[in-house]
Parts: C-alpha cells; structure tokens; sequence
C-alpha cells in the first residue's frame, strides 16, 4: 500500500468510510463528493493505480459483480444507472487507485463533460 493512498487506507479500516459492499478483493462506499443521489466508489482492495494496470482481467468481473448487487441494493436496477472510470488526469482521475463511479437516482445527461 502506498503511504499516501487514501483508497488504500479506507480499504484497511484506517480511515472511515460509508462502506455500501465489501468481499475479500472489492470494497464500496459512498462518494464524499457525490453527483448524484447514490454515488458509490467501486474499488479494488489490491493497489493497482489505473485501467491499463490491471493485470488480472476478472478482476473487471468482480467488479461488476459488486456493481451489480449495489444497483439490487439501492434500487436502480429499473430507472438505470451509470459506471464511469476515469484513467489518468486528462481522464478526470482525481486518486491514483483504480475505481470504478457508480451513479444513480437521477438522469444523466450526455456529454459528462
């Protein structure tokens, strides 16, 4: 773990967060700068900085598997919801660990910005 990786810190429970779903290689929790009504950070325990650092590919399966019990769980399976990564700062990534953005309770519009 990085020193300074806040994703990493809240991961190890030194850092408090509203964790929404956690298993032994993914944990959520709540955006503290949310955009919308649910917006929840999907993030990899393991530290890997970005998209194109992952590795093992079923890690992506994993993530979207947690992504999909926190729709069941808040609801948005019917009115819909969107999963944004960003990857470098160009891409908007504001922390250098890979998360996925999961937002939902609203409607979105297109472009993001």
């Amino acid at each position: 773990m990085p020193d300074g990786c806040i994703f990493c810190k809240i991961a190890a429970g030194q850092i408090k967060a509203d964790i929404i779903y956690q298993d032994n290689d993914i944990i959520a929790f709540s955006d503290i700068n949310a955009q919308a009504p649910v917006h929840v950070l999907v993030v990899p325990r393991e530290h890997i900085e970005r998209v194109e650092d992952v590795k093992e590919l079923s890690l992506f399966g994993k993530i979207f598997k947690a992504a999909e019990k926190i729709v069941r769980q808040k609801g948005l399976e019917k009115e819909g919801f969107r999963i944004v990564v960003n990857s470098g700062r160009s891409g908007g990534q504001a922390v250098d660990h890979l998360h996925f953005h999961l937002l939902g309770g609203r409607q979105m519009t297109w472009p993001p910005g």
